[in-house]
């Protein structure tokens, strides 16, 4: 699949992108930015960018300049999205890919954004695939979500930060990121954070070790749907231990498709 990348500024391919962010999230009359809210960030110098399967839009990626704390520019990277159907086909990677590259060439070294830690394909994503780090856990940033994928659930979220220049993310980009061996952490001393129990159930463990591990379920969004007791002990659970993990300096730092984070101290 031949997939061409290219920043928005039109009006009428600002309002197609609305229309794919309002269908992908199921919100089909109030999509996550309306295509004002995207001009206005394009004719200011932010990134809007999407992805094309020959004339079809079919993903896409907004992001915004910030500052915090005053003095340190980085890119905020707001939604991305891409159709079902082609997350398979790296439409997804090669945006982020597209954005790194774009920052770069504007001198900005760091990206950040936020993700659900209990989705752990994106988190796999973000850490692994990417190269990227998760120094902090925001508890319940956006309130109770509305949208038709998440509709009711509190919005924790990790905080996602990517230095654009570092060996991980070249490494990343090259696809030659090694994704962590966690019976080898565990030979080597690193304690169990959080697990999953027979039952699927959440089991805590501790803090002890300059390595953790930390597992979460194979699919938090059907257990939403099958069990969604389970599925808030599960949210419970993981923003007590990551979040006191964080606070005293731990960073996600890798990640297995098989679920397992791995959390290193002294990240900064």
């Amino acid at each position: 699949m031949s997939i061409r990348i290219m920043e928005l500024s039109e009006l009428d391919d600002l309002e197609r992108l609305s229309r794919l962010f309002a269908e992908i999230w199921g919100r089909p009359t109030v999509p996550p930015l309306d295509s004002d809210v995207l001009k206005a960030l394009a004719i200011s110098g932010n990134y809007v960018a999407g992805a094309f399967d020959g004339d079809r839009l079919v993903g896409g990626l907004v992001g915004w300049f910030g500052g915090s704390p005053p003095g340190e520019l980085h890119v905020h990277s707001h939604i991305l999205g891409v159709v079902p159907g082609h997350e398979k086909h790296g439409v997804g990677f090669e945006l982020k890919q597209h954005q790194r590259r774009w920052c770069l060439a504007r001198e900005v070294k760091v990206m950040e954004w936020t993700t659900d830690p209990l989705v752990r394909r994106n988190v796999y994503f973000n850490i692994a695939k990417l190269g990227a780090e998760a120094p902090g856990y925001l508890v319940n940033l956006y309130g109770q979500m509305r949208d038709g994928i998440n509709a009711g659930e509190e919005s924790d979220r990790l905080l996602i930060r990517w230095r654009l220049d570092s060996d991980r993310a070249e490494a990343a980009a090259e696809g030659e990121l090694r994704e962590p061996d966690i019976e080898e952490l565990r030979r080597a001393g690193s304690h169990t954070l959080l697990s999953v129990g027979a039952r699927g159930e959440p089991v805590a463990g501790e803090v002890g070790s300059r390595v953790l591990i930390c597992q979460v379920p194979v699919d938090i969004v059907a257990l939403r749907r099958d069990d969604p007791a389970l599925a808030r002990e599960w949210r419970v659970a993981l923003r007590n231990a990551v979040d006191r993990a964080t606070a005293q300096g731990f960073a996600i730092t890798g990640a297995t498709r098989s679920g397992w984070y791995v959390l290193e101290s002294g990240i900064t």
